[in-house]
């Protein structure tokens, strides 16, 4: 596989930014922005998109720990 030239990594992450805007608005409603992960999709390399997936996962969980603390699990069997 060739590298990205600059003109394609631009479309692809102009996609991506849509495509979470998308979602942000929606919360996390893919069903809503189907049209817009397709064109994500057809923009980015297919690793780039599984990159980016766990990227935006990754990031929304940081965030979550930023606002809410970590809570550990309760131990099982602990008495």
């Amino acid at each position: 596989m060739a590298a990205p030239t600059r003109q394609e990594r631009a479309a692809c992450w102009g996609a991506r930014d849509e495509f979470w805007q998308c979602l942000d608005s929606h919360a996390d409603d893919a069903a809503k922005c189907e049209k817009l992960r397709r064109a994500f999709e057809s923009r980015c390399p297919q690793q780039w998109v599984k990159h980016f997936d766990k990227r935006r996962d990754f990031l929304k969980y940081k965030q979550k720990l930023e606002t809410e603390g970590y809570i550990p699990p309760e131990a099982a069997g602990k008495s």
